[in-house]
């Protein structure tokens, strides 16, 4: 890549994070008082990181079936509450020992 085509790149991404996080801050004068809006504002980054993470587990292994695993496991993990190093390293367990068993098998 050129550096000229980087840089516009570079320049091209900035202004439209700068633009996403100024235009709420110009265009809404008063605090939202809407349960609605609010709801939907605190519940948009979960959303995001969710369909930023789900389809990366399913490229990052081998095996769609390794990383099912991981993935199970991880939300099993999750749903008892546990740590999030637990959560991470049952994750990782889950999809090694697959990704293992996958390899003895086939």
């Amino acid at each position: 890549m050129h550096n000229a085509h980087f840089f516009l790149y570079l320049a091209v991404t900035a202004g439209i994070t700068y633009l996403v996080r100024m235009v709420p801050l110009v265009l809404v004068k008063r605090k939202i008082r809407n349960r609605f809006l609010l709801s939907f504002l605190h519940y948009i980054p979960y959303a995001v990181l969710s369909v930023m993470t789900v389809p990366a587990i399913f490229y990052a292994t081998e095996s769609h079936w390794s990383a099912a695993a991981g993935l199970l496991a991880a939300l099993v993990a999750a749903y008892f509450e546990r740590s999030l190093l637990f959560v991470a390293a049952s994750a990782c367990g889950a999809v090694f020992v697959v990704e293992v068993l996958l390899r003895f098998l086939g």
